[in-house]
């Protein structure tokens, strides 16, 4: 196959960075590039601007792991939310599908990804370690807090970590190895209620389904 020949280097080196931005190909990147080249300059370089500072200048909850514009995210540092209530999911877009909801008040624990031995992914990949030491400081705050991890919601603890992670083999393995990572806490340990299909991903959910299944979380029985 030939190699496409370009009029100029400049245009090129354009095409092939737009080129490595995930589902883009060769033709779209090249209308992409184009495209940029007949805006006004002030449009491309505020696009330019914004990836530079989205990439040096994003940070990252120190408390949940999401990104952030400061140390600590809007969700974390809002008094109204529910402290004692966190929701695990993979992704930082698991957290905006489940706000966009507007039925949960609690905060979140970000674990960027799940367990997949077949990609190399183990615990130690993830934010689990991270997600263990808080909750542990959280019982530790608790001193009426005597129960270890139960999916009896009878006597569950005042703790509650909600396992909203997807619905595949790799979610439901992460799902197990948090379990036994708490098992030695009072916590209670839900699950969202299956309105979602196994195998489905929470950013693929529509709003109203994600809703309900996290309003009618269960018990995890692993």
């Amino acid at each position: 196959m030939l190699r496409e020949r370009y009029p100029s280097k400049l245009l090129e080196d354009a095409v092939e960075a737009i080129g490595t931005l995930p589902g883009v190909g060769k033709r779209s990147a090249m209308r992409l590039a184009l495209h940029l080249l007949r805006q006004p300059s002030e449009n491309v370089h505020h696009l330019a601007d914004a990836l530079v500072h989205l990439r040096d200048d994003v940070k990252y909850c120190s408390t949940c792991m999401m990104i952030s514009d400061a140390d600590t995210c809007s969700i974390c540092a809002d008094a109204h939310r529910d402290h004692r209530t966190i929701c695990v999911v993979e992704s930082v877009r698991d957290v905006m599908s489940i706000e966009n909801t507007g039925q949960y008040n609690g905060v979140y624990h970000v674990l960027g990804g799940s367990i997949s031995p077949i990609d190399g992914i183990g615990p130690s990949d993830l934010t689990i370690s991270a997600l263990v030491s808080r909750v542990e400081s959280l019982c530790d705050s608790d001193p009426s807090a005597s129960l270890r991890v139960t999916n009896d919601v009878e006597k569950s603890p005042s703790l509650e970590v909600i396992l909203a992670l997807g619905g595949d083999v790799e979610g439901e393995t992460t799902a197990f190895y948090i379990y036994r990572q708490l098992s030695r806490f009072p916590v209670k340990l839900t699950t969202l209620a299956r309105g979602l299909g196994f195998g489905d991903d929470l950013e693929y959910a529509d709003e109203v389904t994600l809703g309900r299944s996290l309003a009618a979380r269960q018990p995890f029985k692993p």
